[in-house]
This record gives structure tokens, C-alpha cells and sequence, in this order.
């Protein structure tokens, strides 16, 4: 089958997001501000709440917004025209309040009892401070707060059972008890004849709990998504050929990007090369997740892999055009969807 939309005939939901939901706090640095406090461009470090705090002060804040890989992936996704879900840990404070009104200002299905009673009392939501220097490259820094307390008992079944694919971050491996409500969410999801795809999200995610990954991914995950160098940190080689096709074999499918060289999907031998979209590069953050969303968007209403590529490309390419891992246009009008 070429599009995935047989897979979920009569699903309430194209898309099910389950992730870390954070509060973005976006501001540009200068590179020597990440080396004065000791930070790897690029990366993604866990931080505690002093840290979160103390950088917050320093920087010059850009934009706050809504945040957190999934959900970015879930807004794309409606703007383009998909029926949307999400699943993910707020508390009931002011930032909390605000991710929940941004969701469902998208079109996105949020249920209430994740911003009241399966709240976690005592921590704050999450916040994810985005350092972006001239190259637009981005630098996150997240202080987790209520998101290490999701956990296999908020993954949601009705709702598994009622999206035609659930979509998986990477991320959310770091809480403690994430790694069960991943199994269960894959569970449930092909108990239901639903399909599920991974974001692997950070290749220094990838090295703290590579085991794991590859047991999810092996046997449990139907589309992997992934850059270069997460891939290669997965399957720990350098040779980017050879890990995809350890990708290939242990899914459906691969969608690997590859930045300015465009992305690959491989699958049964079959590999598609898709071209980048050009554009003027000012910040990079949420450009894996605006690319699964664009292709999520097309193989959920029975695009051909090679159009689903496509449409990743051109909405990743808007992206990075500008500040913030949300679209300022109308992506489902201009790709015709």
C-alpha cells in the first residue's frame, strides 16, 4: 500500500501526539555565550530549575510560545489539514493554561483532565530555553518540571485506538516512566490495526538510553524518523548508508533527513531521495517536526511516499524562514492539500 490511510478507516484522529509539553522561550546568543556556560552547540541538556531561572534572566527572550517536539509536529499537522490529538503532562499554572489554549486554538484535541486532576502537583510546566546563534543553529537547554510524571497510566487507549497514527517523541524517553507508557501506547496502538511512528528527536537523547530505543524500535515502531546523525548514534556507526539500512530493516519504513541534502526514505529495499526546499535559514528549531508533520499530514490522507516527502520538505523549509517552530501561513492552502 502507498498511502496510509487504509490503515485507519473510521479513526476520529489522523494523528495522535504524545510528548513533552513545554513552554518555548526562544532568544538569539552570540556563540561565545554558549561557551561561557559550558554548552554544546546543537545539543539538547536537561537543566534543573535553578539553571532554567538563572538563564532565563540572561538572555534577551525573543518569543514564549507553546513548545515541545510533539506538539510542534501535532500544529503543523492541523494547519495542514489533519485531524489532531495530543497527549502530554502540564500543570494547572499560568504557562500550563496558556500550552493548553495554544493547542486548542490549533484545532487540537487536548483533553482537560491532562490540565486539572492528571496534573502534577508541585511542578511547574516544563520550559525549554532555545538559544539561537547567527548560523541558526538552535541550543536548548529544558527544564522538565510536570513532564517527568507522565507515565503508561495517561496514555489514553480510546484515544490510541481512534488515531490512525501515534506519534511518538523521542524526548519524552528521559522522564523515568516514560519508557512503559511508549510500550503501551505501541500496544494499543497496533491491538487497534493503528500505525506508529517514532521521532528520535536528539542524537545526545539517543546515547543516554540507546538500548532502549532500539528495542522500541525494533519490532514496536512502523515509521522511524530521524537525522544523519541520529541514526548514526543509534545504530553507532558513522557510515550513514549502513544505518539506514539497519533502520529499514527493523520497520516499515525510514524517514531520515539529511539538512541542506534533502531526506531519504527507505523501505523493502525501495529508497526514495527527497529534495530540500530552499529557503533563508533564520532559526532551525522545529524543523524535524514540522518535516514529520508535512510527511504525517500526506501518508494519513493516502499520499505516495514520494509526496509525503515533499510535503515534509516544504514545511520544514517554512520553519526555519523565521523565529519559532510554528507556521505563519496557511500550509494547507499553498500545498494544496
Amino acid at each position: 500500500m502507498d498511502g496510509g490511510a487504509g490503515a485507519g478507516a473510521g479513526c476520529r484522529f489522523d494523528l495522535l501526539g504524545i510528548g513533552n509539553a513545554i513552554i518555548d522561550v526562544l532568544a538569539p546568543v552570540d556563540p561565545s555565550f554558549l561557551l561561557d556556560h559550558d554548552m554544546v552547540p546543537g545539543s539538547m541538556t536537561l537543566i534543573d530549575a535553578a539553571r532554567a531561572e538563572t538563564l532565563y534572566n540572561l538572555i534577551h527572550r525573543e518569543r514564549e510560545m507553546g513548545g515541545g517536539s510533539a506538539a510542534n509536529t501535532c500544529v503543523v499537522a492541523a494547519n495542514m489539514g489533519a485531524r489532531v490529538a495530543y497527549l502530554g503532562k502540564v500543570a494547572d499554572d499560568a504557562p500550563g493554561r496558556a500550552f493548553a489554549a495554544d493547542l486548542q486554538g490549533s484545532g487540537i484535541f487536548f483533553p482537560s483532565s491532562f490540565l486539572t486532576g492528571r496534573a502534577a502537583d508541585g511542578q511547574p510546566t516544563a520550559r525549554c530555553l532555545v538559544l539561537v546563534t547567527p548560523d541558526g543553529q538552535r541550543t536548548m537547554n529544558t527544564y522538565l518540571g510536570a513532564c517527568v510524571s507522565f507515565g503508561p497510566e495517561d496514555v489514553l487507549a480510546d484515544l490510541v485506538a481512534s488515531a490512525r497514527v501515534t506519534y511518538l517523541e523521542g524526548y519524552l524517553f528521559d522522564p523515568p516512566h516514560a519508557q512503559e507508557a511508549f510500550r503501551r501506547a505501541a500496544s494499543l496502538a497496533h491491538e487497534a490495526g493503528r500505525q506508529v511512528a517514532l521521532s528520535l528527536s536528539d542524537p545526545f537523547c539517543v546515547a543516554r538510553h540507546r538500548a532502549a530505543f532500539r528495542d522500541l524500535v525494533h519490532g514496536h515502531i512502523d515509521i522511524l524518523f530521524a537525522n544523519e546523525e541520529e541514526v548514526c548514534s543509534l545504530y553507532q556507526t558513522e557510515d550513514f548508508e549502513a544505518a539506514m539500512e539497519h533502520a529499514a530493516a527493523d520497520t516499515h519504513f525510514a524517514v531520515l533527513t539529511r539538512s541542506g541534502q534533502g531526506s531519504v526514505i527507505i523501505r523493502a529495499g525501495e529508497r526514495i531521495d527527497v529534495a530540500p526546499v530552499a529557503t533563508q535559514v533564520v532559526d532551525t528549531t522545529g524543523a524535524g517536526d514540522a518535516y514529520a508533520a508535512g510527511f504525517l499530514a500526506g501518508w494519513t490522507s493516502g499520499r505516495s511516499l514520494a509526496e509525503c516527502g515533499r510535503l515534509g520538505s516544504v514545511a520544514a523549509s517554512e520553519i526555519i524562514s523565521h523565529y519559532g517552530a510554528r507556521p505563519l501561513v496557511n500550509l494547507r492552502q499553498d500545498m494544496e492539500l
